[in-house]
């Protein structure tokens, strides 16, 4: 080793330096290199940024793209709801050939169980079954032509009924008992007898049980509202009596009205044509009893208000309804002459001045409850 190279040999140095200069000339090759690539990359961009940009498209291009598109996507739809079509009948077919085979295997079952094997039979089966339900849905489509006029005849029916409803169970209403109290415990009792009974003023026709309350001098304006608590008394000039007093003394009520009406007296006097010649009538009043026997019946004009003034030195009563039954077309007079008890001929009927209905051609007798139309008319003229 040599101690002036710091104990390296010569040669060792030599080939150090020689391989640094090696390296420095690489380095400085590759470094030329790359700067080369590097200027070459600046001037192509620069160049392709200073290149205009066109904007404009070729019509011929776009009409291109477009047709193609189109027939892209006619050909994807097509393809689609073909499939789609062909899926659904292939259901439909496996569907009904399975619905079939069932009914095949059910007609065969049935068959067999009816004593036939063979197939035929339950084939022949299905058949008739088939025809059965082809022949109810023809007579199903022949009723429905007729459904509208089935429901315009049940609306008529409706309002027929609504209206004239009172012309079937008047009459009906005239042979059952329109009283509260029952047959046996109204009869006829000895006129000749004078009875003191309770206050409360009432009516009693034994054979048409009736028992019924009396409302006494009802103003006639009010009298159609009285009859929903029973018959109404009321006084016009001429016939303003009560009862054992000289003249005619006057009762009304009802002898018809809807059936789907709330008044429970509607129908009291629906047998009242019933009434003969010495038929019995019992008034309560003050608590004395009053007994009249029938003498006359009479059918008059609503407007024939006259017919109840009449000449007499006795006490009479007169019952006043409506006929025909479920009309209120006349009116029916039943009267009747007091028997029991005694009465004072001197005993005249007072009629205060101004306080009873005068007798003129525009007065008309009460009615019945006005019909279902009457109703609606009067609510609409506000009567």
């Amino acid at each position: 080793m040599d101690s002036n190279s710091g104990g390296q040999k010569q040669r060792d140095l030599q080939r150090q330096a020689a391989a640094q200069i090696a390296r420095k000339k690489v380095l400085a090759a590759y470094t030329e290199a790359a700067e080369k690539s590097a200027r070459a990359s600046r001037v192509e961009n620069q160049h392709l940024k200073d290149r205009p940009i066109t904007t404009k498209i070729n019509s011929e291009s776009w009409k291109k793209y477009h047709s193609a598109w189109q027939d892209y996507y006619q050909k994807y739809y097509s393809e689609y709801y073909s499939n789609a079509a062909r899926n659904y009948i292939a259901k439909e077919k496996l569907k009904e050939a399975r619905d079939q085979a069932e009914e095949d295997e059910i007609l065969y079952a049935l068959a067999r169980a009816g004593g036939k094997s063979d197939k035929s039979a339950g084939l022949k089966l299905r058949s008739e079954i088939q025809k059965k339900a082809t022949d109810s849905a023809k007579r199903t489509r022949r009723f429905r032509k007729f459904i509208p006029l089935m429901a315009g005849i049940a609306v008529t029916l409706f309002i027929l009924f609504l209206q004239y409803n009172r012309l079937i169970f008047a009459p009906i209403m005239a042979y059952i008992s329109p009283g509260n109290a029952p047959a046996s415990e109204i009869e006829a009792l000895d006129p000749t007898i004078t009875q003191t009974v309770s206050a409360d003023p009432r009516l009693i026709i034994p054979k048409l049980n009736i028992d019924v309350p009396i409302r006494f001098g009802v103003a006639l304006p009010d009298v159609m509202s009285a009859m929903n608590n029973g018959v109404a008394h009321y006084r016009i000039s001429g016939a303003s009596a009560y009862p054992g007093q000289i003249g005619n003394f006057i009762i009304t009520g009802h002898s018809a009205g809807d059936v789907y009406s709330s008044n429970p007296y509607k129908y009291i006097f629906s047998g009242l044509e019933r009434l003969e010649d010495g038929d019995l009538i019992y008034v309560n009043y003050e608590s004395t009893r009053y007994t009249y026997q029938v003498i006359k019946k009479e059918v008059i004009e609503p407007t024939n208000v006259a017919a109840l003034v009449v000449e007499t030195n006795k006490p009479l009563i007169t019952l006043v309804t409506c006929t025909p039954l479920g009309t209120s077309r006349y009116r029916l007079l039943v009267t009747g002459e007091q028997i029991s008890p005694s009465y004072d001929e001197s005993a005249d009927a007072e009629e205060e001045a101004g306080k009873l209905t005068p007798v003129t051609d525009e007065v008309e007798l009460p009615s019945n409850e006005p019909s279902f139309f009457e109703g609606i008319w009067n609510w609409l003229t506000g009567q």
